[in-house]
Protein backbone atom coordinates (compact mmCIF):
# COMPACT_ATOMS: atom_id res chain seq x y z
CA UNK A 1 0.00 0.00 0.00
CA UNK A 2 1.53 3.17 -0.85
CA UNK A 3 1.37 6.76 1.45
CA UNK A 4 -1.44 8.21 -0.14
CA UNK A 5 -3.73 5.26 0.39
CA UNK A 6 -2.31 4.65 3.91
CA UNK A 7 -2.97 8.87 4.49
CA UNK A 8 -6.52 8.02 3.06
CA UNK A 9 -6.95 5.04 5.16
CA UNK A 10 -6.30 7.04 8.53
CA UNK A 11 -8.64 9.64 7.41
CA UNK A 12 -11.62 7.35 6.25
CA UNK A 13 -10.89 5.70 9.42
CA UNK A 14 -10.57 8.76 12.00
CA UNK A 15 -13.78 10.21 10.38
CA UNK A 16 -15.53 6.89 11.13
CA UNK A 17 -14.26 6.89 14.86
CA UNK A 18 -15.69 10.69 15.20
CA UNK A 19 -18.89 9.47 14.09
CA UNK A 20 -19.04 6.56 15.69
CA UNK A 21 -17.88 8.33 19.19
CA UNK A 22 -20.81 10.61 18.52
CA UNK A 23 -23.05 7.96 18.20
CA UNK A 24 -21.58 6.27 21.58
CA UNK A 25 -22.11 9.70 23.47
CA UNK A 26 -26.02 9.72 22.27
CA UNK A 27 -26.85 6.25 22.75
CA UNK A 28 -25.15 6.62 26.85
CA UNK A 29 -26.40 10.30 27.36
CA UNK A 30 -28.43 11.81 24.81
CA UNK A 31 -28.05 13.91 21.62
CA UNK A 32 -28.46 17.20 23.66
CA UNK A 33 -25.50 16.06 25.71
CA UNK A 34 -22.92 15.69 22.60
CA UNK A 35 -20.17 18.03 22.05
CA UNK A 36 -16.73 18.13 20.14
CA UNK A 37 -14.95 18.13 23.66
CA UNK A 38 -16.23 14.74 24.28
CA UNK A 39 -15.96 13.42 21.10
CA UNK A 40 -11.98 14.09 21.35
CA UNK A 41 -11.91 13.08 24.75
CA UNK A 42 -13.29 9.35 23.27
CA UNK A 43 -11.35 9.37 20.88
CA UNK A 44 -8.26 9.76 22.60
CA UNK A 45 -7.17 13.46 20.25
CA UNK A 46 -7.84 16.84 21.04
CA UNK A 47 -10.61 19.13 19.53
CA UNK A 48 -8.88 20.53 17.10
CA UNK A 49 -8.38 17.14 15.50
CA UNK A 50 -11.66 17.00 15.01
CA UNK A 51 -12.25 19.74 12.60
CA UNK A 52 -10.04 18.64 10.24
CA UNK A 53 -12.94 16.55 9.24
CA UNK A 54 -16.26 18.05 10.30
CA UNK A 55 -16.27 22.51 10.24
CA UNK A 56 -18.89 21.92 13.63
CA UNK A 57 -20.74 19.54 15.44
CA UNK A 58 -24.15 20.41 13.31
CA UNK A 59 -21.67 18.86 10.41
CA UNK A 60 -21.68 15.29 12.24
CA UNK A 61 -24.59 15.68 12.89
CA UNK A 62 -25.69 16.10 9.02
CA UNK A 63 -23.40 12.99 8.38
CA UNK A 64 -25.12 10.81 10.79
CA UNK A 65 -28.48 11.65 8.99
CA UNK A 66 -27.32 11.33 5.89
CA UNK A 67 -26.35 7.63 7.22
CA UNK A 68 -29.28 6.75 9.41
CA UNK A 69 -31.22 7.73 5.80
CA UNK A 70 -29.07 5.34 4.10
CA UNK A 71 -29.64 2.55 6.11
CA UNK A 72 -33.45 3.28 6.13
CA UNK A 73 -33.63 3.17 2.51
CA UNK A 74 -31.54 0.21 2.33
CA UNK A 75 -33.94 -1.95 4.64
CA UNK A 76 -37.18 -0.60 3.10
CA UNK A 77 -35.73 -1.62 -0.46
CA UNK A 78 -35.21 -5.24 0.77
CA UNK A 79 -38.58 -5.30 2.51
CA UNK A 80 -40.01 -4.01 -0.81
CA UNK A 81 -38.07 -7.07 -2.72
CA UNK A 82 -39.13 -9.78 -0.70
CA UNK A 83 -42.68 -9.18 -1.45
CA UNK A 84 -44.82 -9.87 -4.99
CA UNK A 85 -48.01 -7.81 -3.96
CA UNK A 86 -48.36 -4.11 -3.11
CA UNK A 87 -50.75 -4.98 0.31
CA UNK A 88 -47.51 -7.35 1.63
CA UNK A 89 -44.81 -4.67 -0.01
CA UNK A 90 -46.73 -1.49 1.45
CA UNK A 91 -47.06 -3.49 5.08
CA UNK A 92 -43.55 -4.73 5.15
CA UNK A 93 -41.93 -1.73 4.03
CA UNK A 94 -43.44 0.48 6.77
CA UNK A 95 -43.02 -2.31 9.26
CA UNK A 96 -39.14 -2.07 8.03
CA UNK A 97 -39.56 1.46 8.68
CA UNK A 98 -40.66 0.59 12.44
CA UNK A 99 -38.47 -2.10 12.68
CA UNK A 100 -35.24 0.43 11.78
CA UNK A 101 -36.87 3.44 14.29
CA UNK A 102 -36.07 0.94 17.23
CA UNK A 103 -33.03 -0.93 16.02
CA UNK A 104 -31.40 2.77 15.36
CA UNK A 105 -33.37 4.58 18.03
CA UNK A 106 -30.51 7.47 18.04
CA UNK A 107 -30.19 7.88 14.50
CA UNK A 108 -34.02 7.96 14.45
CA UNK A 109 -34.35 10.71 17.21
CA UNK A 110 -31.53 12.12 14.91
CA UNK A 111 -33.45 12.07 11.70
CA UNK A 112 -36.45 13.25 12.72
CA UNK A 113 -36.26 15.68 15.83
CA UNK A 114 -37.71 13.42 18.54
CA UNK A 115 -37.57 14.54 21.58
CA UNK A 116 -34.93 17.06 21.03
CA UNK A 117 -33.69 20.17 18.60
CA UNK A 118 -33.44 19.00 14.97
CA UNK A 119 -30.27 19.61 13.72
CA UNK A 120 -30.76 19.56 10.17
CA UNK A 121 -33.14 20.39 7.82
CA UNK A 122 -34.96 17.76 5.65
CA UNK A 123 -35.64 19.89 2.83
CA UNK A 124 -31.85 20.33 2.12
CA UNK A 125 -31.32 16.18 2.05
CA UNK A 126 -32.17 14.15 -1.23
CA UNK A 127 -32.50 10.70 0.79
CA UNK A 128 -35.44 12.24 2.34
CA UNK A 129 -37.00 12.79 -1.16
CA UNK A 130 -35.51 9.57 -2.55
CA UNK A 131 -37.24 7.37 0.42
CA UNK A 132 -39.98 8.76 -0.27
CA UNK A 133 -39.97 7.78 -3.76
CA UNK A 134 -39.52 4.36 -2.78
CA UNK A 135 -42.72 4.28 -0.72
CA UNK A 136 -45.06 6.45 -2.69
CA UNK A 137 -44.35 4.00 -6.12
CA UNK A 138 -46.18 1.11 -4.29
CA UNK A 139 -49.09 3.72 -2.66
CA UNK A 140 -49.61 4.77 -6.40
CA UNK A 141 -50.43 1.26 -7.56
CA UNK A 142 -54.02 1.32 -5.47
CA UNK A 143 -54.99 4.41 -7.38
CA UNK A 144 -57.22 3.23 -10.50
CA UNK A 145 -56.71 6.32 -12.39
CA UNK A 146 -53.92 6.12 -14.49
CA UNK A 147 -52.53 10.04 -13.90
CA UNK A 148 -53.35 10.21 -10.08
CA UNK A 149 -52.48 13.53 -9.06
CA UNK A 150 -48.94 14.14 -7.24
CA UNK A 151 -50.59 15.91 -4.64
CA UNK A 152 -53.15 12.51 -4.17
CA UNK A 153 -50.41 10.12 -3.63
CA UNK A 154 -47.94 12.46 -1.36
CA UNK A 155 -51.70 12.84 1.33
CA UNK A 156 -51.72 9.18 1.51
CA UNK A 157 -47.82 9.01 1.97
CA UNK A 158 -48.02 11.73 4.74
CA UNK A 159 -51.33 9.55 6.14
CA UNK A 160 -49.17 6.46 6.52
CA UNK A 161 -46.18 8.17 7.87
CA UNK A 162 -47.94 10.61 10.27
CA UNK A 163 -49.58 7.55 11.63
CA UNK A 164 -46.32 5.16 12.13
CA UNK A 165 -43.96 8.35 13.08
CA UNK A 166 -46.42 9.38 15.47
CA UNK A 167 -46.93 5.38 17.08
CA UNK A 168 -42.96 5.35 16.99
CA UNK A 169 -42.82 8.76 19.00
CA UNK A 170 -45.06 7.48 21.46
CA UNK A 171 -42.99 4.74 21.94
CA UNK A 172 -40.05 6.37 22.39
CA UNK A 173 -41.07 9.38 24.44
CA UNK A 174 -43.77 7.78 26.85
CA UNK A 175 -44.40 4.39 26.51
CA UNK A 176 -40.83 2.85 27.13
CA UNK A 177 -41.38 -0.56 26.54
CA UNK A 178 -45.02 -0.74 28.38
CA UNK A 179 -46.29 -1.87 25.30
CA UNK A 180 -45.85 -5.38 24.04
CA UNK A 181 -43.94 -5.98 20.70
CA UNK A 182 -46.48 -7.86 19.49
CA UNK A 183 -49.21 -5.56 20.76
CA UNK A 184 -46.97 -3.11 19.01
CA UNK A 185 -46.94 -5.02 15.73
CA UNK A 186 -50.74 -5.53 15.81
CA UNK A 187 -51.17 -1.87 16.68
CA UNK A 188 -49.21 -1.04 13.07
CA UNK A 189 -50.81 -3.44 10.96
CA UNK A 190 -54.16 -2.50 11.69
CA UNK A 191 -53.25 0.99 10.97
CA UNK A 192 -51.49 0.37 7.84
CA UNK A 193 -54.26 -1.82 6.80
CA UNK A 194 -56.84 0.68 7.43
CA UNK A 195 -55.27 3.62 5.21
CA UNK A 196 -54.69 0.86 2.57
CA UNK A 197 -58.81 -0.29 2.72
CA UNK A 198 -59.26 4.03 2.63
CA UNK A 199 -57.52 3.93 -0.98
CA UNK A 200 -58.94 1.25 -2.62
CA UNK A 201 -62.81 2.38 -1.82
Amino acid sequence: MGSKERIQRFKDDSREKILAAALNIAKNEGWQALSMRKIADQIEYTAPFIYEYFVNKEAILFALTKRGYAILTKVIIEARNKNENADDKLEAMWIAYWDFAFTHKELYRLMYGVDMVCFTSECAMPEVENLYDILSDVITIYFDEKNVSEERVRIKYYTYWSMIHGLISINLIHLNGRISYDLNRQILRDAIQSITKSIKK
